[in-house]
């Protein structure tokens, strides 16, 4: 392992953080308890003062099919499997399209569109060095409790690429704001949506500073330029309280605030 310096502003996919030393853990390396994993950089929120970081190497990012299982690094990143399951026409991977990030955030959150989601298609996973039945795991809606950090995944082998729900499911991603942001801010609360809350609160468009809430998906927090953790916090604290007043809906953060 070795420390890499990170400009995390231009790194994350908000825009948003310090320059920071981040731990590169590689192949064999005793993966430390004390640092947070932060993947690719997205779905994340980082402060000025976050805590110590690391990230999996190249070690972790393969794609490798034996005994009708494919097995996949947690560095790997999602365009990447992607492409590998059209090229070798492997189903079941249609919905990661346009989920950016690596396939261990998505693990670690249980990301997914509608009613796919990653732990539907996983087989295992290999948490601090042993295969655990995903199964065994307990996970829901944008959740997984992990226990431990994962580096590599394994999937059943389905034959059958379709076309057409990959079609679908880019259709439904479409109304994405494309200025920088970490994806959807909040969950879902039971029965709605956070992006149609924060709309009904009168905060789509809604700016501070260098932050928004974006006027075309408004659970989407933009950054419009020069945008800084302030100014993020103050809007998503604003969101929390309007819709709490007016609705008695908690939202809850499917971004990581560090």
């Amino acid at each position: 392992m070795f420390l890499k310096t990170i400009d995390l502003s231009k790194f994350t996919s908000i825009k948003i953080g310090p320059i920071a030393d981040v731990l590169i853990v590689e192949k064999n390396d005793n993966i430390p308890k004390d640092r947070y994993l932060i993947g690719h950089g997205n779905n994340l929120l980082i402060s000025n003062d976050p805590p110590p970081l690391m990230m999996l190497g190249d070690d972790f990012d393969f794609m490798e099919i034996k005994d009708n299982y494919l097995y996949v690094g947690c560095a790997t990143t999602t365009g990447r499997l992607l492409s590998f399951a059209k090229k070798h026409d492997i189903g079941g991977f249609e919905f990661i399209s346009k989920l950016p990030g690596s396939i261990g955030g998505m693990v670690a959150m249980n990301a997914g569109v509608k009613e796919y989601e990653i732990f539907n298609i996983l087989d295992s996973i290999k948490i601090d060095g042993q295969w655990i039945d995903a199964k065994l795991i307990e996970h829901g809606y944008r959740f997984a409790k992990l226990n431990g950090i994962a580096t590599e995944v394994k999937f059943k082998l389905e034959k059958g690429f379709n076309k057409e729900l990959l079609d679908n499911l880019i259709s439904l991603r479409n109304n994405q704001p494309k200025s920088p942001s970490a994806g959807s801010l909040f969950k879902n609360p039971p029965n709605n949506y956070a992006g149609r809350l924060i709309e009904d609160v009168g905060l789509k468009g809604k700016q501070i500073g260098g932050m928004a809430w974006s006027d075309i998906h408004a659970n989407f927090l933009v950054n419009l330029g020069g945008g800084t953790f302030e100014d993020a916090i103050n809007l998503i604290n604003l969101a929390k309280k309007l819709v709490l007043e007016q609705y008695k809906i908690a939202l809850k953060e499917e971004v990581k605030i560090l």
